[in-house]
């Protein structure tokens, strides 16, 4: 059970707590995304992607990436998410634009675009794969990690 904060709305505390709580998960579901990429081999699919798009289109920005760079800038960009825990629980303002980000496109967007690849059975016409695509296991959990992040970030909406 939840003490009482001088100053501080019991309900203030326990909101502040969910909306953590949503980051946490947020960073826990991406965790077991990349473990769920990197065992089923996500770059054999993603970079001939790439490469395919860049031949369709020059400007394409994406990069191409070894499995040392890809995973070591992932496990970077998850730490910095960890780090950033302390901030979710006291519902800090500016972290409210990176968190809406990272629900929708880290986790919704990507979710959805791992069950649409499975559902081809590709990216783009010249890159096939056996289905489930790369990652596919893990997206229901990133889909729910981003739509249950945005509830708790309209709950505690300041102002309202």
């Amino acid at each position: 059970m939840a003490t009482a904060v001088p100053g501080i709305q019991q309900p203030t505390i326990i909101s502040h707590a969910r909306l953590g709580n949503a980051w946490t998960f947020i960073w826990v579901a991406l965790g077991l995304h990349v473990t769920d990429e990197a065992l089923t081999g996500f770059l054999h699919v993603y970079n001939p992607t790439v490469l395919a798009m860049r031949e369709r289109l020059s400007w394409w920005p994406m990069p191409i990436f070894t499995f040392d760079v890809w995973l070591a800038g992932l496990i970077a960009g998850i730490g910095i998410l960890v780090a950033l825990t302390p901030f979710a629980f006291r519902n800090a303002s500016w972290l409210r634009p990176v968190f809406y980000f990272c629900a929708i496109v880290l986790c919704i967007a990507n979710a959805c675009g791992h069950t649409l690849a499975t559902i081809l059975g590709q990216t783009v016409s010249t890159v096939h794969f056996t289905r489930p695509a790369p990652g596919f296991y893990s997206s229901p959990l990133l889909l729910f990690a981003g739509i249950y992040a945005i509830v708790q970030l309209r709950r505690t909406r300041k102002g309202l």
